[in-house]
């Protein structure tokens, strides 16, 4: 049995917000962040815009999540409906953006960062509610 090491999450600091994005995705900054807002704004219905936080991880990876409410989630791809908090639904449709780019550009950008933020997701509390909204 191999055991993994917890990835440990740090919130960007207000002063670091606009060189997190390029330093994570480089010229594909612009394309990551509509990608995201546009999953969210798909699946979220109610969702109307809002200040997004941005987090890094420990193994290297990134994601941001919406401001803090619950969302209902209906993913119509795959039939998922569920109720997620914030933190949930921004692991969710940065799940969704990663793995969408990673087919349409040829970089290893994509898949590393999907696989990071996968590995968090294993550990997180609403674990179940999130693999299943990618599934």
């Amino acid at each position: 049995m191999t055991s993994r090491t917890r990835v440990e999450v740090r919130p960007v600091a207000e002063q670091a917000r606009l060189s997190a994005l390029p330093r994570h995705f480089g010229r594909y900054t612009l394309i990551v962040e509509h990608c995201i807002y546009d999953f969210m704004a798909e699946f979220a219905r109610g969702y109307t815009g809002g200040y997004w936080r941005m987090f890094e991880l420990s193994n290297g990876g990134f994601y941001m999540s919406p401001p803090e409410d619950t969302y209902e989630l209906r993913i119509d791809s795959n039939g998922f409906r569920g109720r997620m908090s914030a933190d949930a639904a921004g692991i969710t449709v940065c799940l969704f953006a990663f793995s969408h780019l990673s087919f349409d550009y040829a970089t290893e950008i994509f898949p590393r960062h999907f696989h990071h933020l996968r590995e968090l997701a294993l550990d997180h509390p609403e674990a179940r509610v999130i693999f299943e909204a990618i599934d």
